[in-house]
């Protein structure tokens, strides 16, 4: 497989109209806006994308129309895998496989729905395989939605061997779990892409293809310069690592809708309507207003200093 499913690789948001449609004037200007910042793949269909709360159509529709607008400049990979059934999976993984993408990105916890272990994995994989397209290249992804299902080691490699696989995005969180991946890939061109932001730049270091982590959607930018400087003997390279770490820890004040907030700000799309975070997360969470305005500020901070070195 010679797709490249690495790099910066936002976790897409999906906008919606405040009467809860998909927003496809927001959606273009928002694609636009990871290009212009540093994005090297497009992960298109995700838990960021609200995937669990969109119908299969609305997942076939946004996986084409992001592959429509991306128009070859990068490459877009997607999941939409939510189903619990087998038959319903294999409805909604040959649906999605004909969007156009350049990667079908597996769900690790839907290959396994009872946590049964490694041969109900293997089982399901063995399904899934034989559904798809033998020249379509697939992705894994340990999304934590309904629940985190890691791999073992051996299913990493009951993956890696099918010679199918071009990317993982791992959610260990851990960097052993990431540097022991890495050398199991080897040179299978089974790319590893951490998405925890407090090791973003030691996963880099040892071997981390690029970053998928939340935050994409606030500064790409800046994991890009990252991932080009991650071993860097310098200041600002550990400033930065600090401040990115620092700025992810604002997740759980109501992720997805804070980053809607963020691109209402800069103008992507109008409306910060989600079907996850449906309510008012300034009511909630009485400081994160003044926290993505700390973010905002310390983000413009690192791009002029990124600006003098460069």
């Amino acid at each position: 497989m010679n797709v490249k499913a690495q790099g910066i690789v936002p976790v897409m948001l999906t906008p919606f109209t405040p009467d809860n449609r998909i927003d496809w004037k927001g959606l273009e200007r928002l694609v636009e806006w990871y290009i212009a910042n540093g994005a090297d793949t497009l992960f298109a269909v995700c838990q960021s994308s609200e995937m669990q709360k969109l119908s299969l159509a609305e997942r076939v529709e946004l996986s084409k129309k992001v592959v429509s607008l991306a128009a070859g400049r990068l490459p877009v990979i997607s999941s939409g895998h939510i189903s619990e059934s087998r038959d319903d999976q294999r409805a909604e993984l040959v649906a999605m496989a004909e969007t156009g993408i350049d990667a079908l990105v597996l769900v690790s916890n839907r290959l396994d729905t009872s946590n049964a272990g490694t041969e109900a994995f293997r089982s399901s994989l063995d399904a899934i395989l034989s559904w798809l397209p033998s020249d379509l290249a697939l992705g894994l992804y340990e999304c934590p939605a309904p629940y985190r299902r890691l791999l073992s080691d051996d299913e990493f490699k009951l993956c890696r061997d099918t010679g199918r696989f071009v990317t993982l995005k791992d959610v260990s969180c851990d960097l052993e779990t990431v540097k022991r991946r890495v050398e199991l890939s080897g040179d299978s061109g089974f790319a590893i892409v951490n998405a925890n932001a407090a090791i973003a730049a030691a996963a880099m270091r040892a071997g981390s293809k690029g970053f998928s982590g939340v935050f994409t959607n606030v500064h790409p930018d800046l994991y890009a310069w990252l991932f080009r400087h991650a071993s860097d003997d310098s200041d600002l390279r550990r400033e930065l690592e600090i401040f990115l770490a620092l700025s992810a820890m604002a997740e759980p004040m109501g992720y997805p809708g804070l980053a809607k907030v963020w691109h209402k700000r800069l103008g992507t799309f109008e409306s910060v309507h989600s079907r996850v975070t449906d309510y008012d997360i300034a009511e909630r969470h009485w400081a994160v207003m003044d926290l993505l305005d700390h973010i905002q500020q310390g983000t413009a901070e690192f791009r002029e200093r990124i600006k003098q070195v460069v």
